[in-house]
């Protein structure tokens, strides 16, 4: 049968999980926060945005980029999505990761290759778990604070900041 990968550890019920709560309960540390710094996920530090996307999706995480820094930091996500209820998704100051990132290469195919020369680095503001109400289930969520135009610079290697180019 060979080496099979497995996301489990003697904590982690196998029945009723999906495979990113599993790689999710992996990971080392006990609360959200610790289990994604142990992947470099931490408040105040710079990750660049398909990075971001790739954690969503494999680690079952909600991650939300916010263009302006006091709704990211004064209110909850819950209270933000409240005030913009009725705002269609594409004019809201907050958008999630997936869908910026679908939205943007579906209008420029170049989107990608133009990130490979010049990461788009997001500020991660916090993690936390908030509540789903659909689900009504404890869900983690990743705040980002999305680089404004004026602070691009394209001569500086952004990715040293991150930690991403270690080895």
């Amino acid at each position: 049968m060979g080496n099979r990968i497995s996301y489990t550890n003697a904590r982690t019920p196998l029945w009723g999980m999906d495979a990113t709560e599993a790689a999710r309960n992996a990971l080392r540390g006990r609360t959200i926060a610790e289990k994604l710094a142990s992947i470099g996920i931490e408040q105040g530090r710079t990750v660049e945005i398909r990075h971001l996307e790739t954690i969503g999706r494999d680690y079952g995480v909600a991650v939300y980029l916010f263009f302006e820094r006091e709704l990211a930091t004064d209110k909850t996500l819950a209270q933000v999505e409240e005030e913009f209820r009725g705002v269609p998704e594409y004019e809201r100051p907050y958008v999630r990761v997936d869908r910026f990132l679908t939205f943007t290469q579906e209008n420029d195919p170049s989107f990608n290759s133009t990130l490979d020369e010049f990461p788009m680095m997001i500020e991660i503001v916090s993690v936390s778990e908030e509540t789903d109400p659909a689900t009504g289930r404890s869900a983690p969520v990743i705040t980002g604070l999305m680089p404004f135009l004026d602070e691009f610079d394209v001569d500086v290697d952004l990715t040293d900041r991150s930690g991403q180019n270690r080895q």
